[in-house]
This record gives structure tokens, sequence and C-alpha cells, in this order.
């Protein structure tokens, strides 16, 4: 029996490890793919055009996403519901994405969780349980908002960081002689990256006719950051009352400098709680995870009793408030 186990197990392992390799290598398709489109009409077209069984993959993925997001799309609810997730979707990426692939992505990962999971039943000769198997699925529902959440803090840190350096390329067009709009322009032309995409959103919004308080306004919203609003305040200002603009970004500049340069020391200072929190965070994701691999039905006497779930309640409560009140500890306003 020891035997048994340990066999199947080691093929749990082996599924495990070639479905976040796979995971893996779609985004690393997905990323090379969203590069060429963006390179390629620069390039000349290669002698061979023959696609990588890897490429043919994850086209047929797409395509099948699409077929999906066509078929949900007949829901208002869940068009309602993906406009959340238009956020995540660059200016490069709007003609052959929107918020609806991403309710479909998060369908089709429901469905290999769910497979997963009755194929652990199969190894493990486990009957099938109705709590466990919805849990997995809300689980895997939810999982790929995590990932996005993660991805677009990522780009609100990039956005912070690269605000001076739009800030500093303005006031310098200021000196020049330039606009705003030429500003925002040459911004947009000078950066790479999301502070690129933010600005060419906000060089569009203006084109499209909107005031510089409203496009402005659209850019806080969409990063909500504290630089950005008081960007958005200083250029309101100046749109309605007037003023000498060159000596307002200098002190626009001058501001972002000094909270930048106290924000990079005071990360500095609490790097090692931070790990500490981050570590205490995810160490019981961890063992729980190694918990329900080596053994599906450890966790069912809490699932099964109603004291069970009252218990689950109070430790996710707890995690809860934990996660929340050393977050707001750790969070140092500037």
């Amino acid at each position: 029996m020891i035997y048994k186990l340990t066999g199947i197990n080691f093929i749990q392992i082996i599924s495990i490890i070639i479905l976040f390799v796979l995971i893996i290598i779609l985004l690393r398709q997905s990323k090379a793919l969203k590069y060429e489109r963006r390179i390629g009409p620069f390039s000349l077209e290669p002698a061979i055009t023959e696609e990588s069984f890897f490429d043919k993959l994850f086209v047929k993925l797409w395509n099948l996403i699409r077929k999906l997001s066509k078929a949900l799309g007949k829901s208002k609810v869940l068009k309602k519901y993906s406009k959340r997730y238009e956020k995540y979707i660059t200016i490069e990426e709007k003609d052959f994405k929107s918020g609806l692939d991403y309710i479909s992505l998060k369908f089709l990962f429901v469905i290999g969780i769910d497979l997963l999971y009755l194929l652990t039943l199969v190894f493990q000769y486990v009957s099938f349980n109705y709590g466990t198997f919805m849990i997995a699925s809300i689980l895997g529902f939810f999982m790929p908002d995590l990932y996005l959440a993660y991805q677009f803090n990522m780009k609100r840190k990039i956005v912070e960081d690269d605000l001076l350096k739009a800030v500093i390329i303005m006031n310098s067009a200021f000196k020049s002689g330039s606009n705003i709009v030429q500003a925002v322009e040459i911004v947009m032309n000078e950066l790479e990256g999301p502070i690129k995409d933010e600005f060419k959103k906000i060089y569009m919004d203006i084109n499209y006719g909107l005031s510089l308080e409203v496009v402005f306004k659209r850019f806080y919203e969409r990063v909500k950051l504290e630089d950005a609003k008081y960007l958005t305040s200083s250029l309101s200002l100046l749109n309605k009352t007037g003023g000498n603009i060159v000596k307002v970004f200098s002190v626009v500049e001058k501001s972002f400098f000094d909270k930048k340069k106290l924000r990079n020391e005071l990360k500095s200072l609490s790097a090692p709680s931070v790990f500490v929190f981050r570590f205490l965070l995810l160490l019981p994701i961890f063992f729980i995870a190694i918990i329900m691999l080596f053994n599906p039905t450890y966790f069912n006497p809490l699932i099964e009793h109603s004291i069970g779930m009252i218990v689950i309640f109070i430790v996710l409560l707890l995690y809860i408030i934990y996660f929340l009140v050393v977050r707001k500890l750790l969070r140092v306003r500037i």
C-alpha cells in the first residue's frame, strides 16, 4: 500500500510540474507574440514561415477563447462583469483582446482545475466530494484574478517610478515653449513601458476633444496613484486660472524627486519586515497545498461537518485580519 501511494504521488507531482511548465511556456509565447505584433510592421518577412508546435497551440487556445467569449457575450451580466478587466488591456491589445477574453480564460482555468481534481480522485481511489469540488472550482475561477492583480500592481509601481521622468520631460518641453498637448506627445514618444501606454491614452483622450481636467482625472482613476492626483490637480488649476507653467512644473518636479528619494529610503528600511510578512502570509497556503497533494481527504472532516466549516470560517477571518492589519502597519504614506 505504501509503494502504491508513493507511485501515485509521484505521478501527481509530475502532472503538476508539466502543467506549471505549460503555463510558463504559454505566458512566454504570449509575450513573444505581443513583441512580434509591435515590431512586425518594421521588419522584413522571413523566408521560412512555418510555425512551431507551441505557436500553433497558442493560436488554437486563443481561437477557443475568442469563440467562448463570443458565446459569453450574449449574457448581459457577464458583459457588465467583464468591464472591470478592461484596465488590464493595453492600447496595442485593444484590437484583438477584450474583457470577455479574461472571463473565458477564467472558465477554462476552472475546467482545468476540475479535471485535475477528478484525475486525483482516480489516482487515489477516493469518492467524489461535492464540497471539495465546489471549493476547487471557486478557487480556480478567482485564481487568475490574483495573477492579474499582481501584474496590475507591478504596472502601477513602474508607472509610479517613471512618473518623475515624465514630469522632467514635460518640464523641459514647457521651457522650450511647448504646450501641454505637445509635452504629452513628447513623453509618449520618449518613454517606454506602462507609462508610455498611459500617456498614449492621455494623448488619444485629448485628441477626442476631452478637457484636460477630465483627461488627467481619467489617468488618475486608471493608476490610482497620489502623484498622479497631484499632477492632475496642478494641471487642472493651471488650465482654469493660468499662470507660469514652467515655475509650477519646476515645483512639481522637485516635489516628485523628494518623494521618490524618501520612498526609496523607506523601502530599504522596511524591506526585512515586508519579507517576513510575505513569508508568513504564504506559509499556511504552502503547507495546505502540500498536505492536499499527498492526502486530498485530509481536510474532509472539516468540510463535511458544520463545526468544521465554522473552524474554517474563523481561520480565514483571522488570516484576513492578519493580512489587513499588518499591511496597514507596514504601509507608510508620503
